[in-house]
């Protein structure tokens, strides 16, 4: 049986959704952030070392990181390539683009926006925080916003004409790239001037397996 280590407002919400999407039957244990530091319960450590979700386990298998738990759910119970192209394809060249994408390019501008905007807020000595806001405003102002203002409209243009990421039909690069769009439509400026990545939003929320994954999940607020 896959069971889901599940935390509360998290990348594993895409797992969940790709299972339903693939119809699968599997177990959720969950755990909750701390309030105040908004971290990962300790427990998650005796998951794996680094203590972060997701985590799948199944059987004697334990999976980490979103894009290798996409790719083994794929290739353990998806043999009809149902929500991946064939290998040797171009479309299959996009997908796996669009997998590491995800992270590897989308996330760190977000998560650096979320760092910085933070830093003015946290603990410390009157005297030092107008020099705090002072840096965390340059950081924003002359890098994070402007690689923000980059990725949406490169994505924004790769999507023009399209439905979904890759091909013609949705697939699991749709749901992989749906937690940094969503974090993006949260905090990153992502709105209905960028019409067709919103179009997108419209369509992937709408999807069944998608809502059931939230009902799964419970509601999730992205980079507050």
């Amino acid at each position: 049986m896959i069971v889901v280590h599940h935390l509360n407002n998290s990348r594993s919400q895409r797992v969940l959704w790709l299972l339903e999407e693939l119809r699968l039957p599997y177990e959720v244990k969950r755990y909750r952030r701390d309030a105040k530091t908004m971290l990962a319960p300790p427990e998650l450590e005796k998951v794996h070392p680094l203590g972060k979700s997701p985590v799948v386990t199944d059987g004697d298998v334990t999976v980490a990181e979103s894009g290798a738990i996409v790719e083994y759910l794929l290739d353990t119970y998806d043999p009809e390539a149902r929500l991946r192209p064939l290998a040797g394809t171009a479309d299959r060249r996009r997908f796996t683009y669009w997998l590491h994408y995800a992270e590897g390019s989308a996330m760190p501008p977000l998560l650096l926006s979320l760092v910085f905007g933070r830093l003015p807020k946290s603990p410390m000595p009157f005297f030092v925080k107008p020099i705090v806001k002072g840096v965390a405003d340059k950081a924003r102002q002359g890098f994070i916003e402007p690689q923000l203002r980059t990725h949406l409209a490169f994505v924004e243009g790769e999507m023009a004409g399209r439905e979904w990421f890759v091909g013609d039909t949705f697939g699991a690069a749709d749901i992989q790239m749906s937690f940094s769009l969503e974090a993006f439509a949260a905090r990153g400026g992502l709105d209905a001037s960028k019409p067709a990545l919103w179009s997108w939003l419209q369509r992937i929320h709408a999807r069944p397996a998608y809502r059931k994954a939230i009902e799964v999940g419970g509601p999730y607020e992205l980079m507050r």
